[in-house]
């Protein structure tokens, strides 16, 4: 670059209308027919940046000050970017400072009176990462319109290259997702493990779970008649599926067929001693710090739950291939090979969760829609408080247990579990809520 250029050579040698930095640029290219594919590689080939790059990275004090603008402040402090630099041509430090003084006649809070020189710096770098990231952003959009136009190979090397460095990540991604097999799939399978892809990782290997989730719903859709069950007969005939939590419908009739089998498969499920993993809540909530990060097995679930879509497909066979499927895509909590003890730990585990959900949806349909207590006295009250003491759906046995809250079975059990100081705190408070 020459100096006071912010923009590379092949940038600001670009022909119209990939030059444009106005808002015309966009609906110019989404009228560009398919065959102008070579222009839109050209433009990922000169817009890449050599190291990564992070647009609008303002610390979050100066963030709140600049959102609380007004509207109308906001778009002509926007403006007078386009309006100075309209091109990719005239992206210069000079006229980024240019911009600054207008932005401070206009009171925006990013900037002093006059700009300082930290001020304009950091300004420029952001705009041209900003203009990059337009730019590609409209060339993969462009791309992602002709993927069978013989550019495969290449367009799924710059999509690629640019989830490393962090610009235009999602469309980027999402050209991959529509490439497909081989070329966009294979590189998705490359990012899941490259560690420059950083924070970005788990949604690329969220869009490659959804390229590869047909395969699973294929294989889930095949018999299993040789395959070493995990779960009790009763409870594989449940006919609920894992797609929807494995939910007994809110309608299904407390008819004693009914209630009989929701008792069968709290039998068979019951825990005979404390489970050493608690079963986790099936779904969640986010609840904690901000930056608090999803659980692991969130994303194991979602590998199993395509392979076995019902009680029925829970199998030994099952888990080992789901096993090698997240050792594939990368997802952390699996081990990394299926034989051996850990692989025998992470089936047990996994077996004695997926029991603890389904009799967690099993309390919940009981709780919360059978009225006549005749027909849970004193069963449920007994299995309701074996499940809470061992870990096992703590939350939907215990609230079945306040439902039942007027019958004495039901409020000797909590106060047990409350006074218990062998028991998890966290159980012995919901007892006592």
């Amino acid at each position: 670059m020459t100096p006071g250029h912010l923009l590379p050579l092949g940038m600001r040698e670009l022909t119209s209308p990939w030059n444009d930095l106005t808002r015309r640029r966009r609906l110019a290219v989404e009228e560009l027919p398919p065959p102008h594919v070579d222009q839109a590689l050209e433009v990922l080939r000169a817009s890449l940046p050599e190291h990564r790059h992070s647009a609008h990275d303002w610390d979050e004090a100066l963030r709140d000050a600049y959102d609380e603008r007004d509207d109308h402040t906001l778009d002509e402090a926007d403006a007078w970017l386009h309006r100075l630099m309209p091109t990719t041509a005239d992206v210069t430090l000079e006229r980024v400072s240019q911009v600054l003084v207008k932005w401070s006649e206009l009171g925006i809070p990013t900037v002093s009176s006059p700009p300082t020189r930290e001020q304009i710096r950091t300004t420029a770098a952001e705009w041209a990462t900003s203009v990059r990231q337009a730019l590609a952003s409209d060339a993969f959009a462009l791309l992602e319109r002709g993927t069978h136009l013989g550019h495969d190979t290449e367009a799924a090397r710059l999509a690629k290259a640019y989830v490393r460095v962090g610009l235009a990540v999602e469309p980027a991604v999402r050209l991959l997702l529509a490439l497909g097999r081989p070329h966009g799939e294979d590189a998705l399978l490359d990012l899941v493990h490259d560690d420059e892809v950083r924070d970005f990782r788990p949604y690329v290997r969220s869009r490659l779970l959804l390229l590869r989730r047909p395969r699973y719903e294929a294989h889930a859709r095949e018999p299993a008649p040789e395959e070493e069950f995990l779960l009790p007969p009763v409870v594989r005939e449940l006919p609920y599926g894992w797609a929807e939590g494995f939910q007994w419908p809110a309608d299904l009739p407390a008819t004693e067929e009914n209630v009989a089998r929701a008792r069968a498969i709290l039998l068979a499920c019951r825990p005979a001693e404390p489970v050493p993993d608690p079963v986790p809540a099936p779904a969640w909530s986010g609840r904690g710090s901000e930056d608090e990060e999803p659980p692991a097995w969130l994303e194991v679930r979602q590998v199993m739950r395509d392979l076995m879509p019902y009680a029925r497909h829970v199998t030994r066979e099952r888990m080992i291939e789901a096993m090698r499927e997240c050792a594939l895509l990368g997802i952390p909590g699996a081990p990394p090979e299926p034989d051996g003890e850990q692989g025998a730990w992470f089936v047990r585990q996994w077996a004695t969760w997926i029991g603890g959900w389904i009799a967690g949806e099993v309390f919940t349909w009981l709780g919360l829609y059978v009225d006549d207590e005749t027909l849970v006295t004193p069963w449920v009250m007994e299995l309701a408080e074996r499940y809470a003491r061992c870990g096992v759906a703590v939350e939907q046995a215990v609230m079945t247990l306040h439902r039942y809250g007027m019958a004495t079975l039901s409020r000797a059990a909590l106060a047990r579990i409350a006074a218990d100081d062998t028991i998890p705190p966290r159980v012995r408070e919901l007892a006592a809520s």
